[in-house]
């Protein structure tokens, strides 16, 4: 630590005097305050505010037992609920141990006590200590936030709002390129909030959830008349952008025909509504996003390469979740929060068995993915924090050590395969070209792994 920073606190609450003096030196990078009573310890944390607490449950007057622990428990979470408590027990008494994290405490621990164990559970206990306390700082601030709506504290995506606050003003059309749920639309979002546009409308659209014969009247609106139904005109999702920022989502699966017609806005900024013959001129930025490969779709005259180079006058790449060092604990814990209080249910928080469960896993859905886990497990979850089994996922992750190469070499070929095939959604030719292999090669790798079906 650096000289004259100041120490973070830890407090031992034990009623044995000897294993309290003999604990006390254990922690060198802590302020160490102790308490022997439940009284003495509410007394030092309102005093000494301590970011862990180590508990023994055998406090007087009940040595013997846990119910002073226990209450001990519920009551400095109940003053100081994001303080980190770990429960010391003895031998024999894990189903108070197990009571006390449904209570609220982060974890347990059993005696006799190892001294360099129990550090290193405090040290990682401060670690989410201050996450926590980090993530509050930066919500409390997002007035001023450079990326309102967005939930990161990971150098990968400080990076990304970093490259929008100097895309924001420019006025530039923009391409997002990622992986399904990765937060493109709220990157969209937050380009358009810094920009000279905020005090237009923000106006969005999936280029792949609408009909082809549906989307050109979506987009450019439709004069009455135009076709069967069209009963009066209509403006479509440019004019109701004008001013603002109109982002187009899935913009690779844009049919060939309204890629010429965006062509043409983006170079002339003038719409023809369907049945129409009117120029109308139409003052929006362009945002555009997919999670394909556009370079791989002009190879094979699905997209047009015109188009894609005014769409890409800036290109942003946002990161998976799996790539992005502690954002999946921090999201987590906010989704948790959200959720609990639409849901009205007392989840206080997660399992160290659930925390490791979503360091480890992958993440293939990403951002989304993980809304969606932590929605199931606060609705289905029977304690007052969230486990492994409640989010579904193996605490060792999806890919646990593996010495035999053989089987690594294939399950990393088979990971390959399947990730490529959802990028360019099955096309085989695409496929084999980002992965370098020629067509027959790929059937056989294909074959060889279950996936030519």
């Amino acid at each position: 630590m650096a000289a004259g920073a100041q120490q973070p606190v830890l407090m031992l609450v034990e009623d044995d005097p000897g294993l309290l003096g003999q604990l006390r030196w254990c922690f060198d990078d802590f302020e160490v305050v102790t308490a022997s009573t439940r009284d003495e310890a509410i007394a030092q944390l309102r005093r000494a505010e301590p970011s862990v607490v180590t508990l023994d449950l055998g406090l007087p007057p009940d040595p013997g037992g846990a119910t002073e622990g226990l209450a001990t428990l519920e009551q400095i979470l109940s003053l100081a609920p994001q303080t980190k408590v770990i429960v010391v027990t003895g031998n024999n008494d894990r189903d108070n141990a197990v009571k006390a994290v449904a209570l609220g405490a982060y974890d347990f621990y059993q005696k006799p006590v190892d001294a360099d164990l129990l550090n290193l559970i405090v040290k990682r206990a401060h670690q989410l200590h201050e996450l926590e306390r980090e993530h509050r700082r930066l919500q409390q601030s997002q007035g001023t936030s450079p990326l309102p709506g967005l939930i990161a504290t990971s150098p990968e995506m400080l990076k990304i709002c970093r490259t929008v606050e100097k895309v924001a003003p420019a006025d530039v059309t923009t391409l997002l390129l990622g992986e399904s749920g990765t937060g493109k639309e709220v990157v969209a979002r937050a380009i358009h909030h810094l920009s000279n546009r905020r005090d237009f409308r923000f106006v969005a659209i999936n280029c792949a959830a609408i009909p082809e014969n549906l989307l050109e009247s979506e987009l450019f609106g439709y004069e009455k008349g135009a076709f069967t139904g069209a009963a009066k005109q209509t403006r479509g999702k440019f004019e109701y952008a004008d001013g603002g920022t109109l982002f187009l989502d899935e913009v690779g699966d844009l049919p060939m025909s309204l890629q010429a017609k965006l062509l043409r806005f983006l170079q002339e900024r003038v719409i023809e509504r369907v049945g129409g013959r009117e120029e109308i001129p139409v003052d929006v930025r362009v945002v555009c996003a997919t999670h394909q490969d556009l370079k791989g779709q002009i190879a094979e005259n699905l997209f047009r390469e015109d188009l894609f180079y005014r769409i890409s006058e800036m290109t942003i790449t946002i990161p998976p979740l799996r790539e992005r060092s502690g954002d999946a604990h921090l999201l987590a814990r906010v989704f948790l929060e959200r959720f609990a209080r639409e849901q009205g249910r007392a989840v206080k928080g997660f399992t160290p068995e659930a925390l490791k469960a979503i360091e480890n896993h992958a993440w293939p859905g990403n951002v989304r993915e993980l809304e969606n886990r932590i929605k199931r497990a606060v609705i289905m979850t029977d304690g007052t924090q969230v486990t492994s089994e409640d989010l579904e996922l193996s605490s060792e992750g999806e890919d646990p050590l593996m010495l035999n190469l053989r089987q690594v070499r294939d399950d990393a070929e088979s990971r390959a395969l399947r990730r490529t095939l959802q990028i360019v959604d099955g096309n085989i030719s695409r496929a084999s070209e980002l992965l370098g292999v020629t067509r027959p090669t790929l059937y056989d790798l294909l074959k060889k792994h279950g996936l030519n079906r």
